[in-house]
């Protein structure tokens, strides 16, 4: 008999096997008992009927969790979970999980979420959030699979740093024995450093943002990738956007296409999302606003309102190009033909907006200086990133894409706390 996991039942039909995991859920119709197994590679139904296995074994109401070892014949049926399913021979307790706290009848539809967050680590085991989480996953290895084969050096950037990327407003700081230091808000200026080594790089881990928002798209710590290359402009960093976000999307339709369905997602939707995007300017999108009844003007950024009020009028991802220059940092560079702008952009997607920021740096040093006197940012803990310019500087672009609001985005899931397993927000550090 061999020991397999769910995933590969297809490869076994008419075969005995054995699956060792957990019961999910069960039901039963007389002489006949349904339970359905998970293992962390899918969800299994076993049949089990009462002339086929033991009269113990049939008797027995095994509660929910409990962890199981299920022996017996697999066959295909299209109407079980996955296609394929287990008649049961034999069954074995491995451990009896008593008082389950999340009723089955209602975890994967958020009953109460004050109550499901304190036992995150066990409401991760319901199916929709392993569905979410697996998409994670996916998205994670799509992210290492596209820059390696574009040749991209992955430079992890360091998590305690002396200073701020765009000012400390939204910093965590800690005493770093005796001296200030911060949680990392995001790597790009040290793979501004890494990229004149290597050419073409990225770092990919946690950022953390203290701010006090209280929106379905915003966490204290959260995952970024953040690629840079050297002599791009902004044009060719948007490219290399559209064509990484691309290629995400359609990886998951590829490989998490059961998980999409679990969670109900529309796939033609997700489909849509070839190049060409769209791209607009600062003045379009305000343009845009005005036209819909924002009390908006000329110098203002974009809430999330704002956002949803541009992305519903495009069916896949926009980019925003060209802000003024006071609402973007210091490190952006100035547009060749309108000195209050800067070159940048933002990319927003339908139900979540803004999912990649990004820019053409600053490569002058004189320019690079004067901004950031202009922001009254300390000079002396910048000295290090100017030397960036100061020995060897060329014009380089990148982006940063956060994983969980692209995850919220293929998901649609209620909220961001699901798109990653242990979340952390304003008002939430447990577990």
């Amino acid at each position: 008999m061999k020991s397999v996991y769910i995933e590969n039942l297809k490869n076994f039909v008419n075969e005995e096997v054995e699956i060792k995991g957990w019961l999910y859920n069960k039901r039963s119709s007389g002489s006949i008992k349904f339970l359905i197994v998970r293992d962390g590679t899918g969800f299994a139904q076993c049949v089990m009927s009462k002339s086929d296995v033991k009269s113990e074994i049939f008797e027995m109401d095994i509660p929910y969790e409990s962890s199981i070892i299920v022996r017996g014949i697999v066959r295909e049926d299209k109407r079980a979970p996955g296609g394929y399913e287990i008649l049961l021979k034999d069954l074995e307790i491995v451990s009896i999980c008593e008082n389950y706290p999340i009723p089955k009848v209602k975890e994967d539809n958020i009953p109460n979420v004050d109550v499901l967050m304190p036992i995150r680590h066990l409401w991760i085991r319901g199916r929709k959030q392993w569905a979410i989480l697996r998409i994670r996953s996916e998205v994670e290895q799509a992210i290492h699979d596209f820059f390696y084969n574009k040749g991209f050096i992955r430079t992890d950037a360091p998590i305690l740093t002396p200073n701020s990327v765009e000012g400390t407003t939204t910093l965590f700081e800690i005493d770093y024995f005796g001296r200030p230091a911060y949680l990392s808000q995001s790597g790009q200026l040290y793979v501004e450093a890494t990229m004149m080594s290597f050419g073409k790089v990225y770092c990919f881990g946690p950022t953390f943002r203290a701010e006090k928002s209280k929106t379905r798209k915003h966490l204290t710590e959260f995952w970024m990738v953040e690629p840079e290359v050297a002599y791009a402009t902004l044009e060719d960093i948007i490219d290399l956007a559209e064509e990484f976000v691309e290629y995400i999307v359609q990886r998951v339709l590829e490989r998490k296409i059961e998980e999409l369905k679990i969670l109900e997602r529309d796939l033609k939707e997700l489909e849509n999302v070839k190049r060409p995007f769209y791209r607009i300017t600062y003045e379009k999108a305000i343009e845009i606003l005005k036209n819909k009844g924002f009390n908006i003007k000329y110098g203002d950024d974009f809430g999330a309102d704002e956002e949803r009020g541009i992305y519903e009028e495009f069916d896949k991802p926009v980019s925003i190009m060209f802000y003024p220059k006071e609402i973007k940092p210091f490190y952006m560079k100035i547009d060749y033909h309108d000195k209050t702008k800067v070159r940048n952009f933002d990319m927003l997607v339908k139900g979540v907006g803004e999912i990649i920021g990004g820019s053409q740096r600053e490569e002058n040093l004189e320019i690079l200086i004067e901004r950031i006197k202009e922001e009254n940012l300390p000079m002396e803990v910048y000295e290090w990133y100017l030397d960036i310019r100061r020995y060897g500087s060329v014009p380089h672009s990148g982006f940063g894409l956060g994983i969980e609001r692209t995850v919220l985005w293929l998901t649609n899931a209620n909220h961001i706390r699901e798109t990653i397993p242990f979340p952390r927000l304003i008002d939430r550090i447990y577990p």
